[in-house]
């Protein structure tokens, strides 16, 4: 078996394109949740609350370049291409050797194509549709752009599990490699902001209404939550085989150790502690750990009720009370399938820079949660070898992915 290091990482979220920039509004415990005055038109839309990035099209990419991409594409490729910098791979020829290939997901693909077709079906009119109109939209528009703007000629693993889109991409693409099947692996997902999102779980009364404080929500683990807020961004990480990594010199950030999927069979909606549980055990037997081993957990953490409830006590039942734990999206929102893959990022480099960002917002823990030890208030110093980052999607989709930390 080969042994699967990350070499490169890029991101874009609501909090900042780049790791110094996201990493100090983590330390400030700055949101980057606001009010979105314009949604204030769609009637029944409770929500008015999103985080969305600071992103467009980047200036070196014509529009011949981008005219197969949506912004969910977008967000993709460019986070690839930071990722690819950042591992000293952009423009090598190994990304059409065929031994490079991409995982990459999305909850859906771009907006704008999907809109054409529902112009078409509501206007029995074709004139909305031109060349790229399913290409924006279909649900692997992302691996398939990154693929086409790198020249990238190895497999293609598209993953479309909602929440567990990027996490299952980047376990995914760590099997590929782990087994031979591939040098290196480009790995991630995004997803881009639109209203029909929150609508979807205004409908299941998830979301938070708090739309006249928006630096007050959401509020992952605690009692006074009224509900999750929709985000968006993009994560790409760059794995490859660790004998490959070493012999070109290249930087390596973590080690992917563990992984574990499974599904609950139960509900499409309901999360279940014991599934989760059942993730994150396989995750640790995959790594051969016990689970005394990690010093941290990157949290789900979307501040609804009966997902903060299961998974804190899946988490309690398999690590314990005592291991370190926080929630991202208490700064970023549900960045839905982009999640997975930025709160890894996230993870990895406070890792490697030996302390952690608290939950912002928790400030009177849910008695129905477990005891755990929350990080509130404050960064908390720490040194930690390896850390757990798990997601948990709708149609009872779990994931668990472990990161040992290399030596610098």
């Amino acid at each position: 078996m080969k042994r699967v290091v990350i070499t490169g990482m890029g991101a874009i979220t609501p909090i900042g394109n780049n790791w110094v920039s996201v990493s100090e509004k983590l330390k400030a415990q700055t949101s980057g949740i606001r009010k979105m005055d314009d949604w204030g038109k769609y009637k029944g839309l409770n929500t008015q609350l999103a985080a969305p990035a600071d992103f467009s099209r980047p200036l070196h990419y014509s529009r011949k370049q981008v005219r197969g991409m949506g912004r969910v594409a977008m967000l993709a490729t460019y986070a690839t291409e930071l990722a690819l910098q950042e591992a000293g791979l952009l423009e090598d020829p190994v990304l059409k050797s065929g031994r490079v290939g991409i995982a990459y997901g999305s909850s859906s693909g771009g907006f704008d194509g999907l809109i054409d077709f529902t112009k078409m079906l509501l206007n029995y009119d074709k004139g909305s549709l031109d060349a790229t109109s399913y290409i924006r939209m279909m649900g692997h528009t992302c691996p398939v752009n990154i693929g086409l703007h790198f020249g990238v000629t190895g497999r293609i693993i598209p993953t479309s599990s909602a929440c567990t889109s990027s996490s299952q991409a980047i376990g995914y693409a760590y099997e590929t490699i782990k087994h031979g099947i591939q040098t290196v692996m480009i790995a991630g997902g995004s997803d881009e902001l639109s209203p029909s999102q929150p609508a979807i779980f205004d409908t299941l009364f998830a979301t938070s209404l708090r739309n006249d404080e928006p630096h007050l929500t959401p509020r992952p683990f605690d009692k006074d939550r009224d509900g999750l807020v929709i985000g968006e961004g993009g994560a790409t990480f760059i794995l490859e085989d660790r004998d490959y990594a070493l012999g070109r010199g290249a930087p390596i950030y973590a080690e992917v150790v563990g992984f574990g999927t499974n599904s609950d069979g139960l509900h499409v909606t309901k999360p279940d502690c014991d599934s989760m549980q059942i993730a994150m055990k396989l995750a640790l037997q995959d790594a051969a750990l016990e689970a005394k081993a990690i010093g941290y957990v990157s949290a789900h953490g979307t501040a609804t009720e009966l997902g903060d409830i299961a998974e804190s006590h899946a988490t309690a039942a398999v690590l314990g009370q005592d291991t370190p734990i926080s929630a991202m999206k208490s700064y970023t929102g549900h960045t839905l399938g982009a999640c997975g893959s930025i709160e890894a990022w996230a993870a990895i480099n406070m890792m490697n820079e030996g302390w952690f960002h608290p939950t912002i917002n928790l400030d009177g823990l849910d008695p129905r949660c477990a005891e755990l030890d929350y990080i509130r208030h404050a960064v908390r110093l720490l040194e930690c070898e390896y850390i757990m980052s798990n997601n948990f999607a709708f149609g009872g989709i779990n994931t668990s992915l472990i990161f040992k930390r290399c030596p610098s």
